[in-house]
């Protein structure tokens, strides 16, 4: 796996492509350094979170035969503070799912996932994030 960055300006905003042609725009937010015109590389770990059990959650659920009509995913994330390296520290999941589910079969699947299948959770865990999340089934 390759990933390339390349820089859009004289600040900090990159580029980031993966071997697919694939890109997102990673920038930082501190004025004196960037322009606030893309991911900053901390939120980028979430979304990777969201993405990764995403994809776990949806595989599990449609090889059961479940019918997923939406789904969405709340990643909140709290760094360490009075560090350089604030380090993600405590990280909560909601996962909003509405269909023709079953409630056990969608905490089932959840579990597998962030026990289990997601290696962008393991990592974080690694580095000390205490990672729960919760579930809301055909809410409003």
């Amino acid at each position: 796996m390759k990933v390339e960055l390349q820089r859009i300006n004289k600040a900090c905003h990159f580029e980031a492509r993966n071997e697919e042609g694939n890109s997102v725009q990673l920038d930082s937010s501190a004025a004196s350094l960037g322009e606030g015109a893309g991911i900053r590389p901390m939120q980028s770990l979430l979304m990777a979170l969201g993405g990764c059990t995403a994809i776990d959650v949806t595989l599990i659920l449609t090889k059961q035969k479940l019918v997923i009509d939406d789904f969405r995913i709340v990643v909140d994330g709290y760094r360490e503070e009075g560090n350089e390296l604030a380090l993600w520290e405590k990280i909560h999941i909601s996962y909003y799912l509405k269909g023709t589910l079953d409630a056990d079969k969608v905490q089932r699947a959840t579990e597998l996932s962030m026990a289990k299948y997601c290696s962008v959770a393991e990592t974080l865990r690694r580095a000390g994030a205490i990672i729960t999340h919760e579930i809301h089934l055909n809410e409003a």
